[in-house]
């Protein structure tokens, strides 16, 4: 069973940046693909971005393309947020998919992902 355990959320100005982290734990298997989703209230969780466990390569939604970093480093994951919007307001989640591993790509869809953390807030005042 892997868990994953976010921290570094809380509150920024616009313009700002803030660093999330993810430490997973109980992988017996090291061929996961990690991703960061995101969910304001009334809305439906969306990709933030994805990384390969192999290839380190990334996808990034358009909403934060440019702004926000992915990086995977042994057991951690990151997300590096930068120029923060009010709109990125959201509890953002850490997310672990071994569905196929092999794919060139990150899976970018929240069924695709098998374990998840319990999220961490970030709120991003004008």
């Amino acid at each position: 069973q892997v868990q994953l355990v976010e921290s570094g959320g809380g509150l920024a100005q616009a313009g700002g940046s803030l660093r999330l982290s993810c430490a997973a734990s109980g992988r017996t298997d090291s061929r996961y693909d990690m991703g960061w989703f995101r969910q304001a209230p009334g809305k439906e969780r969306e990709l933030v971005g994805c990384i390969k466990w192999n290839s380190g390569s990334t996808y990034y939604g358009d909403s934060v393309k440019g702004r926000f970093t992915i990086s995977n480093p042994k057991n951690m994951v990151y997300l590096q947020m930068n120029s923060l919007k009010p709109e990125d307001t959201a509890v953002y989640y850490c997310a672990a998919s071994i569905r196929d591993p092999y794919s060139t790509t990150c899976p970018t869809t929240a069924s695709s992902y098998n374990y998840w953390g319990a999220g961490t807030q970030v709120t991003v005042s004008s």
